[in-house]
């Protein structure tokens, strides 16, 4: 009997074991992962097979850009939305996605398949595109965004329109620095596209400029260069003609932060991470010339 029974339990584990292989069969985790993410060999689900939405979909390119190591599903789920491809079970450490790009306003679209691999703890380790070659649709968006990452324009009826911009501090200024003097080439051409842009829109009323650094560094650093940098970008403008009087500066330091990164160990990982926050916005009143 104590035989018979031994046999019995064998049975059901073996079963079990071949049921959850069975099902993690159909997930999407088919690459060799290390612990910490790392993978000497990349290989993408077959779209026709097994992706749930097999048409893709057309990403918002800026989420996408917002992608960065040691980010947690739970924030990535907010920015991309669920896989196109069946997760399985478990600590799953891939996820896979269809997205679609529409070439120049044309009706050809470019299809890619995109690749997130996750470390054992479940935080984002690098992802992949297939081809590689559908990379360069978020090269193309960041080449625009060095100037200005986001334009957004409001008419208020009656009274001015409002336009809003978001400009990345990186490579504004060379480090620790905040003087005209230490703007590098590449901030004085967001500076001067800014510029023209705003003028163009009209009669400026009013210019609001704020500063925002990363949490590296302690309070009053980060408040203080975050207020000299701003200062400094309100000088420059002034000298492009807009009038001094109706432009004020401020600098939040990391108080205002549009992404948190976890990682507490201050490498290029966590820096980069961090990119987002260090940012200027600027907000302009303008009326349009009749």
């Amino acid at each position: 009997m104590g035989k018979f029974n031994k046999q019995f339990k064998l049975s059901i584990i073996s079963a079990l074991v071949s049921s959850l292989v069975l099902l993690q069969g159909c997930a999407t985790s088919v690459s060799r992962l290390s612990e910490d993410g790392k993978s000497d060999e990349i290989i993408f689900p077959n779209i026709e097979k097994s992706a749930w939405i097999k048409e893709g979909i057309f990403p918002n390119i800026e989420n996408l850009r917002n992608v960065a190591p040691d980010m947690t599903k739970d924030q990535l789920y907010s920015l991309l939305g669920h896989p196109h491809f069946s997760e399985g079970i478990g600590k799953v450490r891939e996820w896979d996605y269809i997205f679609n790009f529409r070439k120049n306003g044309s009706s050809d679209v470019d299809t890619c398949q995109y690749k997130i691999i996750y470390t054992s703890s479940m935080h984002l380790q690098s992802t992949y595109w297939k081809p590689e070659t559908c990379a360069h649709w978020l090269d193309m968006q960041a080449a625009q965004a060095q100037t200005v990452v986001e334009k957004t324009l409001e008419k208020l009826v009656p009274g001015p329109e409002v336009t809003k911009m978001q400009i990345s501090a990186d490579g504004m200024f060379d480090f620790d620095k905040s003087e005209i003097a230490n703007l590098r080439p590449g901030g004085v051409e967001k500076l001067d596209r800014v510029s023209t842009d705003l003028l163009s829109g009209g009669e400026i009323v009013q210019l609001k400029i704020v500063g925002h650094t990363d949490r590296l560094g302690d309070d009053a650093y980060n408040m203080k260069l975050s207020q000299a940098r701003a200062d400094t970008i309100r000088q420059y403008l002034v000298a492009k003609n807009i009038p001094a009087e109706r432009i004020t500066a401020l600098g939040v330091g990391k108080t205002v932060p549009l992404v948190e990164c976890k990682q507490s160990k201050r490498d290029d990982i966590l820096i980069r991470c961090l990119e987002p926050n260090r940012r200027f916005e600027i907000e302009a009143w303008t009326v349009r010339k009749m």
